[in-house]
């Protein structure tokens, strides 16, 4: 059976989209995207909690990504889950998880 990586997420922007370029010239961006949730606990107390996810957007959705949206917007994304793994230059292993975009969408305006 064929495995299925894919996620859906829908929250705000952390900070304006950093847009970039590879040395072969192929656009790239990054960016914070929380999510939230909340819940009453067992005592009746509203209890939140908010995820940070790191977002990578390659080609027109960098340019996308990068021209249009802003800290605090609402935006869907769609993708996959990479890992990715180096060493830094004080040779410490390192470690980071981040959503590849596939789809961003704007869900509200600037």
């Amino acid at each position: 059976m064929k495995s299925i990586n894919k996620i859906i997420l829908i929250g705000r922007l952390g900070a304006k989209p950093e847009g970039r370029y590879t040395p072969q010239g192929v656009s790239v961006a990054s960016f914070s995207l929380a999510t939230n949730e909340s819940w009453t606990d067992v005592d009746n107390n509203v209890r939140e909690h908010t995820e940070w996810h790191q977002v990578v957007a390659w080609n027109k959705t960098a340019d996308f990504v990068t021209e249009y949206l802003d800290k605090g917007q609402l935006v869907y994304v769609e993708g996959s889950i990479r890992t990715r793994k180096w060493t830094s230059s004080k040779n410490e292993d390192k470690k980071i998880t981040e959503v590849i975009a596939t789809q961003v969408l704007a869900m509200d305006k600037k």
